[in-house]
């Protein structure tokens, strides 16, 4: 239980950036899936629409605190490495 006035409102700020960080994790993770969807069904030209559109994403979330930079850069080198494979 908050004791001071700042604690209380540390708590409510905590909430709702919790609440924001959790929206910005779920739209990064659709956009990843929407990537491994175009990989699974074979379609080389849809798989690389898809991760352009996935890889601003992920940079969007080390810029705003909610992935690691390694993180992110590990998932779209891995990412990379599929789509390519893919079209060769």
């Amino acid at each position: 239980m908050a004791n001071h006035k700042s604690a209380e409102k540390r708590i409510r700020r905590n909430a709702s950036r919790a609440t924001i960080n959790h929206a910005r994790l779920g739209r990064i993770r659709t956009f990843v899936k929407k990537v491994e969807a175009a990989i699974a069904s074979g379609d080389s030209a849809a798989a690389q629409a898809a991760f352009q559109t996935a890889v601003p994403e992920l940079h969007r979330g080390v810029t705003r605190g909610v992935l690691h930079k390694n993180t992110a850069s590990r998932k779209i080198s891995r990412l990379s490495a599929r789509v390519k494979a893919l079209g060769a």
